[in-house]
């Protein structure tokens, strides 16, 4: 099976990514080998995965996801799904 997955990094921001061994791409994110941005920001936790039947699906979520807010990211981590929506609208302010 194959992966997205969302890791909290030690300052409070979130690093999206995808993979085919999710357990051996933690490791190497925990050990600092997993990408330049979570080697920064150690030490990261798996907060959130999802479950793809094949990588390309993953990627594309990855890449869905990545393009996120903060806030709607953390909103996906909390599995607060019914706020998803209303954080992918644009707010416009009043003159």
């Amino acid at each position: 099976m194959d992966w997205m997955h969302i890791l909290k990094c030690v300052d409070g921001s979130f690093y999206i990514g995808s993979t085919i061994k999710l357990e051996s791409r933690l490791f190497q994110h925990q050990q600092g080998t997993g990408a330049f941005y979570t080697s920064q920001r150690l030490p990261v936790e798996l907060v959130y995965c999802e479950e793809y039947q094949n990588v390309a699906e993953a990627f594309a979520r990855e890449k869905q996801v990545q393009n996120w807010s903060h806030a709607k990211r953390k909103a996906l981590v909390q599995r607060s799904f019914q706020k998803l929506s209303g954080l992918s609208k644009k707010k416009f302010k009043n003159k």
